[in-house]
Parts: C-alpha cells; sequence; structure tokens
C-alpha cells in the first residue's frame, strides 16, 4: 500500500510499474498494479505532470523525452563504469599490483572497485572495506583536496590513531605531507596503516574539477618498494584523465 512506501519514493515505485509493464497505461490501469488509492495515483500523476515526468494520451500516461533521457543517462552510468573498471583490469596488468578505485564516505575512504593482481602473495583489502582518511594514500589524497580551513577542521575532528610507528599522530606533521601531496598531485603510502604494505594513490576529478576518488595501486614491501609506486605515478595519472572522462563526460584536455 502507498502509505507503507515513503513519500518521496512513491515517484520510483509509479517509473517501476510503467517500466515493467512495458506501455502506456491509464491511471485506472495503473493503480491495478500499486493497489494504491485511487486519489494519491490521480495526485502522484499530476504532480509528475506538472513537472514534465508524465504526460496524458487519449487517457494513457506515457513517459516524456525527459524521464526517457534520465533513463538513458542512467544506463550510460552503468556502461561508464564498466568502462572504468576495465581501465582497472589494464592497469593492474601494466602495474603489476592490485589497483584500487577509492571513494570517501563519513566512516573513512571506501573501496569501490579494485582489480587483484596475480601473485599469490597479495594484500587483501576487498570492496566494501573502509579505511581511515590520515593513514591511507587514497585518504590522504581526500584530504590534500580539500581548502586549508576545512583541511584543518577535518583532522583536528579526527583521532589520529597511531596503526603504526609510521602513521601521522599530530595535526603538523599530516598537514607538512598534506601541502606536499597537493603540490605534487600524488601520495604515498610508507606502512602508516599495515606494517609491510607500499601504496601510491592519485585523484580522480569530476566534471567540475572537484575531488571525486582516488586511484591507487598497492603491494607487499617484499617486492613493491617506494621508489617502484612512485614510478608508476604516470600511468596512474593518465588513467585518473581516462575515468574522469569515461564517468564524466570529459574531454582528455579539460
Amino acid at each position: 500500500m502507498a502509505k507503507r512506501i515513503p513519500p518521496n519514493l512513491r515517484v520510483i515505485h509509479l517509473l517501476e510499474a510503467l517500466a515493467e509493464a512495458a506501455e502506456p497505461l491509464t491511471p485506472t490501469e495503473l493503480n491495478g498494479q500499486l493497489n494504491w488509492p485511487k486519489q494519491t495515483i490521480h495526485r502522484l500523476c499530476q504532480t509528475m505532470m506538472e513537472n514534465g515526468l508524465l504526460e496524458r494520451h487519449n487517457k494513457l500516461l506515457q513517459l516524456t523525452t525527459r524521464t526517457m533521457e534520465m533513463v538513458a543517462s542512467l544506463s550510460r552510468l552503468a556502461v561508464n563504469r564498466t568502462i572504468c573498471h576495465q581501465t582497472l583490469v589494464r592497469m593492474a596488468r601494466e602495474v603489476g599490483e592490485t589497483i584500487n578505485f577509492v571513494r570517501p564516505e563519513k566512516q573513512g575512504m571506501i573501496y569501490v572497485d579494485r582489480v587483484e593482481t596475480n601473485w599469490p602473495f597479495r594484500i587483501m583489502l576487498p570492496v566494501g572495506t573502509h579505511v581511515p582518511f590520515h593513514c591511507t594514500a587514497s585518504g590522504k589524497t581526500f584530504f590534500a583536496s580539500l581548502p586549508k580551513l576545512r583541511r584543518k577542521q577535518m583532522i583536528e575532528s579526527l583521532n589520529l590513531e597511531a596503526y603504526t610507528n609510521q602513521t601521522h599522530t599530530t595535526v603538523e606533521c599530516l598537514e607538512a605531507e598534506l601541502q606536499a601531496i597537493s603540490r605534487n598531485g600524488f601520495a604515498l603510502y610508507r606502512e602508516e596503516f599495515y606494517t609491510g604494505m607500499v601504496a601510491i594513490a592519485v585523484p580522480v576529478i569530476d566534471g567540475a574539477g572537484r575531488y571525486f576518488a582516488a586511484l591507487g595501486c598497492h603491494g607487499p614491501v617484499q617486492r613493491f618498494s617506494l621508489v617502484d609506486a612512485e614510478a608508476r605515478k604516470s600511468l596512474l595519472l593518465a588513467a585518473s584523465v581516462e575515468i574522469s572522462a569515461s564517468l564524466f563526460g570529459m574531454s582528455p584536455g579539460e
């Protein structure tokens, strides 16, 4: 029943019903699918028509060009994410270590996509893993992208917990590295969260030039040194441009 569905989600359910029918429906036919009160159906359809999401032709409700363009854009986004993943696949092959795509969330940085190295000995950080901001390469690229005042406020709000003897535990120490990351355009990870792992990350920007994610690679110190990590910087920066282009329709020069 409609009363059990939050009002802000009813439009989605109505659009789903039209999509499943695969043809225009009358309000009565739509009500037969949704089993909502008639007045709810009519009120919601009227609101959607007034806002250009639906139109009526001979009593039949149809999706407007605006709605169809939105659906097409969402479909393109899914395709673009596939393109993004294939970039990670290629990068893992070229770099020879695990490649990660990491986004900021309130709990920390979250691994949203990754391609594992073929080496049997690897560092396991599966998709969905959250890691801290202050002691990871991806988290440091995010902090380095923030305006100075906001960055200072966020750092001061954190518990700068020491996970290893390499972890930055003071605002001054972390800020000094973030300034260098902002200048250089990449961040290195020096065993600050896990002992025995080295990493490098670069930012991925959105269509407005804002920070969106981090693209990084990591490996165990037994075969992947800081020198090895920094040597992959150009490959990662080029791939981040490709990913921005695929996700946000940006030209390489933008």
